[in-house]
């Protein structure tokens, strides 16, 4: 998602009025030379990744995503180590990158908002905006969107967004933390009912029918949208989405509140403290990014390794990927950020302006992923949905690298911005912008 509506000066300080002083000449989207470099980057990064997370719930039913039963071919060895790397390396720190940024990018709207005399009104139509994209993406092209979540739990960060950085900083630490008990708590209690010996006691029987049976319908549902896939019934499988899953939006962002709205607050105080802008001091961002990257990694690869020696049973995984994962996902989504923020200087090369390019489009490149992934895996299109196991998915999303890097730059030579990137930007101020350079 393209996160730079806003802006900041050309050497990339922060115009804060809670903190500094600083003026814009005109409420208007942000000038190619005034963006900061190591957002473009990391963003670019972040939306390739975010696709090597969803790669198998594009190809595979939806529940393979965490449940290797659920594939339609067989998740052998290789693919069960794939699994293990995938889970330590990308599942849910892309999505971490994607959102710290999407913190940054509000405060960073509201910048020349406020500078110009404009209020929060501005940012709330922009993101009931994204509320209708979202929505859109959920409906009709996959159940997967987090658009929503940004654009509902948005809202609810707009009134702290004129607090201190530090206490946006401490309130979404605090916050963010709060949260890692609660699904801990939360998601291991399933799995020692339904898949352990503590939940074979008497007092336990009913709520292990109740989890058995959740599991089932959830398989059940997943075998459903599979043969609507694969008939190519593009208008019963939107039909399924609206009447079995029409309230997945609103309650995923509420089971998400306590990760995705403290990393919009996170983002928002890092960028205000110059975390993005080059600010701290390059010895420390790197010290403290590798230890962080580090021992998030440990964590994320011994919480792995115990789903591989629990043989990635149902409600085992569900705790693995939501329940255990936050504590490791924050330390290595920070950690990426900083050796992101400090090696994107060097990153001047064919490769990093590409990445960087797809970065400025990325809400272009999320949403047409999804329709690249709607014609490669439908059954009105190439019908591969349920033929790979994951090394053929990964091809399918090197494929997809691709062309976010081919297209992503020569687009931006030729226009200013990528064409949802201008979509939203003239719905948000209600005018038409030059799309041609």
């Amino acid at each position: 998602m393209n996160i730079d509506a806003g802006g900041s000066d050309g050497a990339g300080s922060v115009i804060d009025p809670a903190i500094g002083q600083g003026t814009s000449p005109d409420l208007i989207p942000v000038r190619q030379q005034d963006r900061i470099a190591s957002l473009d980057l990391i963003r670019g990064l972040a939306v390739m990744g975010i696709l090597a997370a969803n790669i198998v719930a594009f190809g595979q039913p939806f529940e393979a995503y965490t449940y290797p039963d659920a594939f339609l071919v067989a998740h052998d060895t290789v693919s069960d180590w794939l699994l293990v790397a995938q889970y330590v390396l990308v599942d849910n720190k892309m999505r971490g990158l994607f959102t710290l940024l999407f913190g940054a990018g509000m405060y960073l709207f509201m910048e020349r908002a406020w500078a110009k005399g404009a209020t929060r009104w501005l940012q709330l139509w922009r993101l009931v905006i994204l509320l209708g994209f979202g929505l859109f993406h959920f409906f009709v092209l996959w159940r997967g969107d987090i658009l929503t979540y940004y654009a509902l739990l948005g809202i609810l960060a707009l009134p702290l967004l004129r607090l201190k950085a530090v206490t946006q900083l401490g309130i979404g630490l605090t916050a963010y933390l709060v949260g890692t008990l609660l699904s801990a708590v939360s998601l291991s209690f399933p799995y020692l009912i339904a898949e352990t010996p503590f939940g074979k006691q008497t007092e336990f029987e009913t709520t292990r029918e109740e989890l058995v049976a959740g599991k089932a319908g959830a398989l059940a549902d997943a075998a459903l949208e599979t043969r609507l896939t694969e008939a190519g019934d593009f208008a019963g499988l939107i039909a399924h989405r609206w009447t079995a899953h029409g309230s997945d939006p609103f309650t995923n962002s509420l089971f998400f509140l306590l990760e995705t709205l403290p990393l919009i607050l996170i983002g928002a105080a890092l960028y205000r403290m110059g975390f993005f802008s080059g600010v701290f001091a390059r010895a420390k961002m790197l010290r403290w990014g590798w230890v962080a990257v580090i021992v998030g990694g440990i964590m994320s690869l011994g919480i792995a390794l115990f789903l591989e020696a629990g043989e990635y049973s149902y409600y085992l995984m569900l705790a693995g990927y939501i329940g255990w994962s936050p504590l490791p996902q924050l330390l290595m989504t920070l950690g990426l950020a900083a050796l992101l923020v400090v090696y994107s200087s060097g990153w001047t090369g064919w490769l990093g302006q590409r990445v960087s390019a797809a970065g400025r489009v990325a809400f272009t490149n999320y949403i047409g992923t999804s329709v690249l992934m709607l014609v490669v895996f439908q059954g009105w299109g190439l019908g591969l949905f349920g033929e790979f196991a994951r090394p053929g998915l990964y091809l399918v999303m090197i494929f997809a690298w691709v062309v976010m890097l081919a297209w992503s730059k020569p687009w931006l030579d030729r226009f200013r911005y990528g064409p949802l990137e201008w979509l939203w930007r003239c719905l948000t101020y209600r005018k038409i912008f030059p799309l041609r350079r």
